[in-house]
């Protein structure tokens, strides 16, 4: 099953806490043009599988959850968009590495 990082939480905590997000939303992963499409939803799709971690509801279609079993989603804010992409398992492992985390 998918799991999320302390950033990808926060930052779907941030999306679905907005005052304009849906209540109860959850962000939402599925198939899309041009590989995964990621959005915010007010609530999952029939067969959708519910990821919830720290707290945050992510819902993932189940052909995107077969592709995305055993992975770890992250996620970083550059230039105010907040940019979601899997981690690498090395970056994962160590957590004594060289990376220093905000």
């Amino acid at each position: 099953m998918l799991t999320l990082t302390d950033h990808a939480q926060s930052a779907v905590r941030t999306l679905t806490q907005d005052p304009q997000a849906p209540e109860g939303a959850g962000l939402r992963i599925a198939p899309g043009d041009e590989g995964l499409e990621l959005k915010l939803v007010a609530a999952p799709v029939a067969g959708d599988a519910l990821v919830d971690d720290g707290g945050v509801r992510v819902f993932v279609e189940p052909q995107a959850a077969q592709l995305l079993d055993e992975q770890t989603l992250d996620a970083q804010l550059e230039d105010g968009q907040v940019n979601f992409f899997l981690a690498s398992p090395d970056a994962m492992s160590s957590p004594d590495g060289d990376e220093t985390q905000a």
